[in-house]
């Protein structure tokens, strides 16, 4: 899987992790930043984190246009980081240091909007440059391998956001004398707005009693409480931003890594060379691939619909519907030591399998072996009797599970090629829609005995029945198998497709389908209240079946033009 590639991927591979991991870091908690800050309803934070979602998925169009046409691949990655930086930074520059909460929804809006153009200026640019590294003879057979390597990797940072940012919250709040209790920001703002009914008041009451500084005055406890905890996100978005030096670093120091590629396109197509190109596609072929990448991108639009509910309504889900508190060997599913060793087990193993020499493998057994001894220790010795768990913890199973099944999928597609079976990127997309749909399935019949969003305000915010967390992991785990089906074959298929004198724009579409997706999930967000939930998700299950069918129904012309 590792061998036989350009040292450059794993610099721009690098790189993409860092920013994955400021992004992440920011997302695991701003839905949650939101509704604690500002109070807001779940259709508002819909409406906010649904137009993020898609700004900063289409401004990959204006940055691969700005690239291919003026500035080039290498230097649009270098402005790009430099406006991420500073949108994170008037983000987290404006909640730590104005008062006046209007003018602060201003600025975190203001900063929305840097970040997505400088996401617009990196994203798709980097992914052109891990393409252009493959257009090169020697390296053609490893492209969807190398975008499976990228996408594994930058997941790397990603399955951490989560843990260090419930530290990191969790840390401040203790200095105060408090603990995290997703229950407490919605009672505490219908207390503050006047607008809370008695059962409601019984349960902040309650709620406060349990935490270490108690205050006779709710008022007063129900201020102190959200003033601290968004503080304490705060500094989860003090991090977002400084990692972003980090990244700057690593793309510039090790840019003869990947500057053989750096403007692949932009430099060489002179008037000569356009000539050239066209020479060898014809404006027929030109065409034919756009439309077909225009039909896939129709499709992706709804994988990523259903995916992104990761940041809204399942966020929801876990903060209302799971149980707070695990035991058992549910505890390894939260303890992030735990599932680091997991997954350097499933490596070591996928070695075991690989190594044709016996001597290696039993090398590769041996560590498989001390690393279930490690899970053993951990589990019986450090990991805590009973662990409480947070809303966004369950965020790092996705990153968890592309790290894990990655190595898996890519054995199973190389074992399939030597057979000569394996499927088509387009069968590989309309499988993980089929997929994806079984996510949803999971939690429509997790869903059924629950009471609806409106119910569960009116009994003051707590529901009666509260699911394992195993329900959420599953539907992860399968939304993850759907993503590795889809997302990285997909990026892959669009650098192998795209005209290359069109490859920013082309890829920057891949990026618009994925903000299509990302508005799309604001209407499920609006759906969050009087509905039941088995129909939120089966909404979701029917989406993904029709688009799925729609991919098999045009899978002939799409492979046809990949050829």
């Amino acid at each position: 899987m590792f061998k036989n590639h350009p040292i450059g991927l794993y610099t721009l591979a690098l790189t993409n992790t860092c920013e994955r991991f400021g992004h992440y870091i920011m997302l695991a908690i701003f839905t949650l930043f939101l509704q604690v800050k500002f109070g807001f309803t779940a259709a508002y934070t819909a409406t906010i984190i649904g137009g993020f979602l898609s700004f900063v998925y289409f401004t990959p169009l204006l940055g691969g246009m700005i690239a291919d046409k003026y500035w080039g691949y290498e230097k649009t990655i270098r402005i790009g980081i430099f406006i991420m930086f500073s949108g994170y930074f008037l983000l987290a520059f404006c909640v730590k240091f104005f008062k006046e909460e209007n003018f602060i929804l201003w600025m975190v809006i203001i900063s929305l909007l840097i970040i997505s153009i400088g996401i617009g200026f990196f994203k798709g640019n980097l992914q052109v440059l891990v393409g252009n590294l493959y257009d090169m003879q020697k390296y053609q057979n490893q492209r969807d391998n190398a975008f499976s390597i990228y996408y594994m990797t930058l997941n790397i940072g990603t399955i951490f956001a989560p843990t260090i940012a419930k530290t990191v919250t969790d840390f401040i709040l203790s200095n105060c004398e408090l603990f995290y209790n997703a229950k407490i920001p919605a009672v505490a703002h219908q207390f503050i707005n006047k607008t809370i009914n008695e059962k409601g008041i019984i349960e902040l009451t309650k709620l406060a009693d349990l935490q270490p500084v108690r205050s006779c005055n709710l008022i007063a406890f129900s201020n102190l409480y959200i003033n601290k905890l968004s503080e304490s996100y705060d500094y989860v978005f003090w991090i977002a931003c400084l990692i972003h030096i980090v990244l700057l670093f690593i793309f510039l120091f090790f840019k003869k890594t990947y500057r053989p590629v750096i403007n692949n396109c932009f430099k060489q197509l002179t008037l000569n060379s356009k000539q050239n190109v066209e020479n060898i596609l014809t404006s027929q072929q030109i065409k034919e691939r756009i439309i077909v990448l225009i039909k896939v991108y129709f499709i992706v639009a709804f994988f990523w619909m259903a995916f992104d509910q990761n940041w809204l309504t399942l966020t929801f889900f876990a903060r209302d519907y799971i149980v707070t508190e695990v035991d058992g060997l549910n505890r390894i599913e939260f303890d992030i030591i735990s599932l680091s060793l997991i997954a350097f087990a499933v490596y070591s193993l996928i070695g075991v399998l690989r190594s044709k020499n016996k001597i290696k493998q039993w090398i590769f057994i041996s560590i498989t072996i001390t690393f279930i001894l490690l899970i053993f220790i951990e589990y019986n010795y450090n990991i805590n009797s009973k662990i409480l768990i947070g809303p966004e913890i369950f965020q790092q199973f996705n990153p968890f599970f592309v790290i894990v099944l990655t190595p898996i999928f890519v054995y199973l597609f190389n074992f399939l090629a030597k057979k000569k079976i394996e499927p088509s990127a387009p069968c590989k997309i309309g499988i993980g829609m089929i997929v994806s749909s079984l996510g949803y399935i999971i939690l429509v019949i997790g869903s059924f005995n629950l009471v609806t969003p409106a119910e569960l305000e009116r009994l003051g915010g707590s529901s009666d029945i509260l699911l394992s967390p195993n329900w959420l992991i599953i539907t992860y785990f399968t939304l993850t198998s759907a993503e590795l089906l889809l997302s990285p074959i997909g990026i892959s298929f669009v650098s192998k497709v795209a005209p290359p004198q069109y490859k920013g724009v082309m890829m920057g579409g891949w990026f618009v389908s994925t903000a299509v997706g990302g508005y799309l999930v604001s209407f499920i967000g609006y759906l969050w209240g009087s509905i039941q939930l088995w129909k939120v998700w089966g909404i979701l299950v029917i989406c993904c079946l029709l688009s799925a069918l729609y991919t098999f129904s045009i899978i002939k012309k799409v492979e046809k033009v990949s050829k």
